[in-house]
């Protein structure tokens, strides 16, 4: 044994097989035998599936929180919107399975993980951005941006605009000037 816990040993299960599988192979079942345990261990931890979803969606949100980080020091409150803008698009492309379980707050309200506490700060750093822009109505413009670019990086995983926009980044910087003005 390395002296990983059993819970961070179902988390990391499930992180691999979501982005290795899918979604539709993130069973408890599948997640055990990938642990080496019995169906009922995970129960000592997770009381539910979600829970252990949950649980998995958080390492997904600190990765996307970490990805986002500090943008580049000198940049513009705009520019550095783009920068994020660009980084959120990244990670979606890059790990759309875990991009997809992190927003599914039908399966993971109230499963605990403390989903809210890692995404409000995301949130919060957009609309400080925005209010560094000197853009009137902050919060809105702040849930108007980050739904175009969520939507976007949604329509790109789905391969939704590959006949439209083969460079669906390129769009990001209008996204951006457009909820400014």
């Amino acid at each position: 044994m390395d002296g990983t816990s059993l819970r961070d040993r179902l988390v990391t299960a499930g992180v691999e097989l979501l982005e290795e599988e899918g979604m539709a192979e993130l069973s408890l079942r599948a997640i055990t035998r990938r642990t080496g345990v019995s169906h009922g261990a995970p129960r000592r931890y997770f009381p539910t599936h979600n829970a252990l979803l949950a649980a998995i969606a958080a390492t997904g949100l600190a990765d996307l929180a970490a990805r986002l980080g500090t943008p580049t020091e000198g940049a513009t409150a705009e520019e550095q919107l783009v920068e994020l803008g660009t980084r959120y698009l990244q990670f979606a492309q890059e790990r759309p399975a875990m991009f997809q379980l992190i927003f599914r707050h039908d399966l993971l309200v109230g499963a605990g993980g403390n989903l809210r506490d890692i995404s409000l700060p995301l949130i919060a750093n957009l609309t400080t951005l925005i209010e560094q822009t000197g853009a009137t109505d902050p919060p809105t413009r702040t849930i108007a941006l980050w739904t175009n670019l969520h939507g976007l990086a949604t329509l790109t995983i789905t391969n939704a605009l590959d006949l439209v926009s083969p460079n669906p980044a390129a769009l990001i910087p209008t996204l951006v000037h457009t909820h400014l003005t």
